[in-house]
């Protein structure tokens, strides 16, 4: 049976051997590696730029074992294991409201619960000439400010707009190394979403 995988973190780092089939010794080998484990700090910065100014910036701190994981199957596939940050609230939606200039504000019919926060994902293999390739996995949802809301959309009183950024990739980063993991701009608000990784190797 194949381990479970959360939906967020479907990344696998494969190690490729050589040959039609692996030899004991090989298996040995990447065994060896993915027992070596280096204790890692990885902060991701996630923080929103309106032109060139910032108006909001978030820092999240993993703790991330490098090589934690295990080979599987018959090619020594390395399956990492993902160190996991959730943090956010679940917020009350009617499922549905009365138009924006009704002079009736009332919710109408059953109130449901979205979830908003962030969701991060982060694994870490030692390379060859001693940097690290993180897998980095962040999902981050949260709630449009008043007045803001998808153009052609109706606005429906107390009814909120979600927003959704969603991202994953890989880095080859050093100790104390800093990088640009991503950025992209918001259609509705212009706003820039811009991502930073640091590694830390902890001694």
């Amino acid at each position: 049976m194949k381990p479970f995988v959360h939906t967020l973190t479907l990344m696998i780092v494969a190690v490729t051997l050589c040959g039609g089939g692996v030899t004991a010794q090989q298996q040995a080998s990447v065994s060896q590696k993915a027992n070596s484990l280096v204790p890692l700090k990885v902060v991701i910065v996630m923080s929103r730029y309106q032109g060139e100014k910032r108006v909001s910036s978030l820092p999240y701190t993993l703790s991330v074992n490098a090589n934690d994981g295990a080979p599987f199957g018959p090619t020594g596939e390395f399956i990492p294991k993902y160190a996991q940050l959730r943090t956010g609230a679940s917020v009350p939606v009617p499922s549905l409201g009365a138009p924006k200039d009704s002079p009736i504000q009332a919710q109408v019919g059953p109130v449901q619960y979205k979830s908003i926060g962030t969701s991060i994902d982060c694994a870490a293999r030692s390379t060859d000439d001693g940097r690290f390739r993180l897998d980095v996995s962040v999902e981050d949802t949260s709630v449009y400010s008043e007045g803001q809301s998808a153009q052609g959309a109706p606005k429906m009183s107390d009814v909120p707009s979600f927003r959704t950024f969603k991202t994953t990739n890989a880095l080859i980063l050093k100790d104390g190394q800093s990088e640009e993991f991503t950025a992209a701009a918001d259609r509705i608000t212009g706003e820039v979403t811009k991502v930073v990784v640091t590694l830390t190797v902890v001694k």
